[in-house]
């Protein structure tokens, strides 16, 4: 791997931080992705985004400020 502002291959120490960090906000994603999975079984909630509402929401509902 290089770094591209130097034009220099990074030392194994800064390597193995790089990777550090990558793993870092991996998990952040994925435990944010759980959160959102989470919820009663027996009542599901589905949340889409979307440019426009489902078919039947009033958009008007959906307002800017």
């Amino acid at each position: 791997m290089r770094n591209e502002r130097h034009d220099e291959r990074l030392s194994d120490d800064e390597l193995e931080l790089f990777l550090q960090y990558l793993h870092r906000f991996a998990n952040h994603d994925l435990d944010l992705f759980a959160l959102m999975q989470v919820g009663d079984p027996e009542d599901p909630v589905y949340v889409s985004l979307r440019r426009k509402p489902e078919t039947g929401v009033d958009p008007s509902a959906y307002r800017r400020p």
